[in-house]
């Protein structure tokens, strides 16, 4: 479907630089424009690109003033990436969504499904499970015994959601996705590791969307809980009892031990490791590889293993780069030294 400039820009309350006529059909980074396109520019470090471009329309910020003359026709907004994410959420709901069950689901009797639902081929909906309205389960999916899922949830392929376990609504999770395995809960005896039974359950908030291949461990007594509109990445571990605050963001490969509560609107980068029992507060940015083994307060921006406040570790990674010149220097002094001592 084409959509005008002048119908974009009417939709996003934007300012028309150019042709309002032009349409667009699809989307494309602003390096790889073509016609028929649409893209923004957000970060200077790309303005060159926009002189370049052959995409149809670039979405700008309401400041950008070009400095040489722009083919394609511009629309200024307040923003130009969460425009941009905007539209491609309009874009993406206008698609025909799959609805209907497949001959080949198996479908408890004591299940209720709602409305407008689309179950795939060889989904297993055991006993007692609940489904809401419009959600949509892709193949080779299982959601045992009562557990329920909300309305509006996106349930790709090959996920298994494990009995008692609650899905909110407008939930996504994406292929390989776990939710509700046992914790890692053993107790040790002289003939070994005793398994302790992990009675509790998982619960997801609404708006939540977990990446391929993530896990989200049931509670040994309680819940797992994750809350409204936090975003996991693939390749996450969250582990039994943990509480993942509202709006938190997580980057691949980061892991939450046991019993750990993370703040709300968090932001925690790639392959962080959070120790079990511990709180990290609320608006926290912990950078990529950061050891947490400490309560951390509200608003502090970490890095590092042991982690460091962000100017301290960036220093002290200068100082690092220096130590063997440093050290050279300080075989020199100590050799002089020595001189002077025999030459008394």
């Amino acid at each position: 479907m084409d959509f005008s400039a002048q119908q974009i820009a009417s939709f996003v309350q934007g300012e028309i630089v150019g042709d309002a006529d032009v349409t667009v059909n699809t989307f494309a980074k602003i390096e790889e424009g073509k016609p028929g396109s649409i893209t923004f520019l957000s970060n200077p470090k790309y303005e060159h690109f926009i002189y370049d471009t052959d995409a149809s329309i670039v979405l700008v910020n309401r400041d950008f003033i070009p400095e040489k003359p722009i083919k394609a026709t511009l629309i200024k907004v307040d923003n130009a990436y969460e425009t941009l994410a905007k539209l491609m959420t309009l874009y993406e709901q206008s698609k025909t969504q799959n609805k209907g069950i497949a001959s080949t689901a198996i479908i408890a009797k004591s299940a209720k499904i709602g409305k407008d639902v689309y179950i795939g081929a060889y989904v297993v909906i055991d006993d007692d499970v609940v489904i809401g309205d419009n959600t949509q389960i892709y193949p080779h999916t299982y959601v045992g015994k009562n557990a329920s899922v909300g309305e509006g949830s996106l349930i790709y392929s090959g996920v298994n959601i494990y009995h008692d376990c609650q899905i909110g609504n407008h939930v996504t999770l994406h292929s390989g996705v776990v939710i509700g395995a046992d914790g890692f809960g053993f107790a040790p005896t002289p003939e070994g590791y005793n398994k302790i039974p992990q009675i509790g359950n998982v619960i997801i908030e609404d708006n939540v969307e977990i990446g391929a291949n993530t896990c989200v461990d049931r509670a040994t007594m309680g819940s797992t809980i994750v809350h409204k509109g936090v975003k996991l990445d693939n390749l996450i571990q969250i582990a039994h009892n943990d509480e993942i605050g509202a709006n938190t963001v997580m980057a691949a490969q980061a892991g939450v031990a046991g019993s750990a509560k993370v703040g709300e609107w968090c932001v925690i980068a790639g392959q962080v490791g959070i120790t079990g029992h511990l709180t990290v507060g609320n608006h926290v940015i912990l950078g990529p590889q950061s050891g947490i083994i400490s309560s951390i307060k509200d608003n502090s921006r970490l890095i590092g293993s042991p982690p460091m406040e962000e100017k301290p570790f960036f220093k002290s990674q200068a100082v690092l780069r220096k130590l063997p010149d440093m050290y050279r220097e300080l075989n020199a002094l100590r050799k002089e030294l020595d001189e002077l001592k025999k030459n008394k």
